[in-house]
């Protein structure tokens, strides 16, 4: 296909993310918790505008679609809006507009102040709102909160058509102030949205509910909505103050999980101290520990992918994280032949989704497993986090898991036995790109032509690579030596072989990929970068590499693009074609670090730092454009880029690993810093609650003119701090 083709063919993309117009535009407000989530306007209300996305989401279902409070037939008018620092609630204030009568004023503007304070929890909305008259007079007024539920199915809102639906019931008023909006999709399965008011309201309808206020001056007068999602089962009401409660229990426990990291640098600080936050408000707890949900508002449910890429960026300061995701996976791992899932016998999966066409197969993610990279990186993880705790009991119970998944590697990942791991989907419902870039346009030939299939991708025989190492080592510690020394052979034949193939020598560095006929796709992309985390670069061929990835045409200012601007498919806009992926540019930095490049990767974690202070509460998205930077002006964003995004917020944590060069030895009790910088604007860090079991470490560096002092304020008993400078 040629360029000029692309638009043409975008339908052949059945799960591409349709943006008819950007919702960056609406200002939204994003809210979510466990399996839910909401996309509020400015005003706290529910509108369908644009892009039509905002609601609340419950199990891939929108719940609510409409909701909308007005003060005496009037809109009240903005002051300002806001999530808290910790994601845990939305804070809007509102004043009344000029109200009049026929012949006379009757409420001057700004006398009314409208506080609604809302937060989600447990698949429920619940919102005080607060109406205060700060006025000399008793004024009487009119509250009315319009509400409605469309039930669409989250890959309906996303913009794929279905040939038919379900049936929206109609609303009944099961008491003076509960009314209950339900749906029976195509699946059987009836989803109900609970709408209850206290006190109840003087006029209750199907769609809407008055209040008739009357306020003395300084009066308040209070409403407590409480809107209840649920799938099939019974529904519990609970009340405002208790839920909070649970809320901030469990925020206090969760915040534990994560070390501390302190800077002289009060806007760094925030940076890591939103990442933070944001991190925490992604994590679901499973039956088998804690998990971090992709992203918002597109993939907040499991991705294997990018819960694992997201625990190995988190792993030295969350090692809790890293054992959710294997625990998790391991349960989930695929057991035989399922062509529509593209599950194999060993492999990891890729996404879990719920909602209606989830059930009814219109989609084949209920349970998929078409994704090439997420089982050698699961092996990956599982040794890296042996390393990081010494956790052998965690390792010895997934163990068999870790065989199946180096068998799936040898006997369904290669597929025509050259050595590599190659992709092509069993299905025509299932995605077409498997590799972290999944777009259908994602891997290309150097005149633009898409590649065929079977794909095998540089970054994924990197994965491969480490993956064999990182069994050789949990098997070392197992006492299966002989397997040990035959899987660090394997991987250092694999080394050996790829860097004969893979190589290009005019381009600098390493190809894309491999496409069915073994035509190499000598197309300069960020995959590479994930070559230098893995380990699978020659020392002399990563200097090269890095000095591709930092040239003109992949370096933005910003950070690393995902496609060369000389390459024919190169849009900045593009999804995996030209466009900045946070996650994707801190994997290369800490590559770079590596192999001893500081100075490139010191200038990575610059240039993703600096966007952070463009962008609104410094929240590294998804991804954002990848025009040149532009001083003075932030990173153009991206117009349906999720927000908080897992594997971005973590991105921060990496970097930081990065500069410090710091690795665990948790078998031996070692804690290494092998050479660490800090950049030009932290001259001190701190790092507490760095944790090892039940103990912790506290260490403090501080830059001088010409030296990096290391000082270990606390350490678990045993361990040994060593710092190569």
């Amino acid at each position: 296909m040629k360029k000029h083709d692309t638009l043409v063919k975008l339908h052949d993309d059945k799960y591409y993310i349709l943006a008819s117009s950007s919702y960056a535009d609406d200002r939204v407000l994003t809210l979510n918790y466990g399996d839910t989530f909401g996309i509020f306007d400015r005003w706290g209300d529910i509108k369908q505008f644009g892009t039509c996305v905002q609601g609340i989401y419950h199990q891939g279902t929108r719940f609510l679609s409409d909701m909308e409070l007005e003060l005496n037939h009037y809109r009240p008018m903005l002051l300002s809006s806001n999530i808290k620092n910790e994601n845990e609630m939305m804070s809007v204030d509102l004043t009344n507009p000029d109200i009049n009568d026929d012949q006379n004023m009757v409420i001057p503007k700004g006398t009314l102040h409208i506080s609604r304070s809302k937060f989600l929890q447990d698949g429920a909305c619940h919102e005080l709102i607060i109406l205060h008259n700060y006025g000399s007079d008793v004024h009487e007024a009119e509250l009315e909160i319009t509400f409605d539920a469309d039930f669409r199915d989250i890959f309906e809102v996303r913009g794929i058509p279905r040939k038919q639906r379900g049936a929206v019931q109609v609303p009944v008023i099961s008491a003076k102030n509960h009314i209950v909006l339900s749906y029976k999709g195509l699946d059987n399965i009836e989803r109900q949205t609970n709408l209850h008011f206290d006190p109840a309201p003087a006029v209750i309808k199907e769609n809407r509910v008055y209040y008739k206020i009357k306020l003395a001056p300084q009066e308040t007068f209070s409403i407590n909505c409480t809107s209840v999602f649920s799938v099939s089962q019974p529904v519990m009401l609970e009340s405002y103050s208790a839920a909070f409660n649970k809320i901030r229990t469990g925020m206090e426990k969760s915040k534990e999980m994560i070390a501390e990291i302190y800077t002289d640098n009060e806007q760094f600080n925030n940076w890591i101290n939103r990442s933070k936050n944001d991190l925490l408000s992604l994590l679901v707890q499973t039956p088998y520990g804690c998990y971090p949900y992709a992203g918002v508002p597109w993939y907040n449910t499991v991705f294997g992918r990018d819960g694992t890429i997201t625990a190995l960026e988190t792993l030295w300061v969350a090692p809790n994280i890293a054992k959710g995701v294997l625990m998790y996976q391991a349960k989930r791992q695929a057991k035989e032949l399922l062509p529509l899932q593209d599950a194999e016998p060993g492999k990891i999966l890729h996404e879990i989704r719920s909602g209606e066409m989830a059930e009814t197969g219109e989609i084949p993610f209920k349970l998929y497993y078409g994704s090439i990279d997420t089982t050698p990186l699961f092996i990956v993880l599982a040794g890296h986090y042996l390393k990081r705790t010494d956790d052998l009991a965690t390792i010895r119970e997934i163990w068999d898991n870790i065989l199946q998944a180096l068998t799936w590697i040898k006997v369904y990942g290669d597929m025509d036995g050259d050595g590599f791991v190659e992709y092509e989907r069993k299905a025509e419902s299932g995605l077409a790109n498997q590799g972290w870039k999944d777009s259908h346009d994602s891997i290309s030939h150097e005149n633009g032509d898409l590649a065929s299939f079977p794909i095998a991708l540089c970054e994924v025989q990197g994965y491969v690579y480490d993956a064999k190492k990182q069994a050789a080592y949990i098997a070392h510690r197992l006492g299966h030596h002989e397997m040990a020394e035959q899987l660090k052979k394997e991987a250092e034949e694999l080394k050996e072989h790829f860097n004969e193939v893979f190589w290009d020598d005019d381009l600098g560095t390493y190809i894309l990929a491999l496409d069915g006929d073994k035509r190499p796709c000598r197309v300069v992309s960020s995959n590479v970068g994930h070559l230098l985390y893995s380990g699978i670069v020659t020392p002399e061929r990563a200097v090269r590499t890095a000095n591709v990835l930092m040239s003109d045409d992949m370096f933005t200012g910003w950070g690393i693009r995902t496609l060369s601007s000389r390459a024919a498919r190169y849009n900045p806009m593009s999804y995996h074609n030209g466009s900045v992926w946070p996650h994707d540019t801190a994997l290369a930095a800490y590559g770079f670090a590596r192999y001893g490049l500081m100075q490139e990767s010191l200038r990575l974690m610059q240039g993703l730092f600096d966007a952070s202070l463009f962008i609104e509460q410094q929240r590294l998205p998804e991804l954002f454009c990848g025009f040149p930077f532009r001083r003075g002006e932030s990173p153009t964003a991206y117009p349906v880029a999720c927000s908080p995004q897992a594997w971005s917020v973590a991105a921060v944590f990496l970097l930081i690993q990065g500069c410090l060069r710091v690795t665990f030895d948790a078998h031996n009790k070692k804690l290494t810093l092998y050479k660490p910088m800090l950049p030009d604007y932290i001259k001190q860090i701190r790092i507490s609650n760095l944790r090892f079991g039940n103990e912790v470490f506290e260490l403090e560096m501080i830059r001088y003119e010409h030296d990096l002092g290391i000082h270990c304020i606390k350490k678990p008993v045993g361990w040994e701090i060593v710092a190569i400078k």
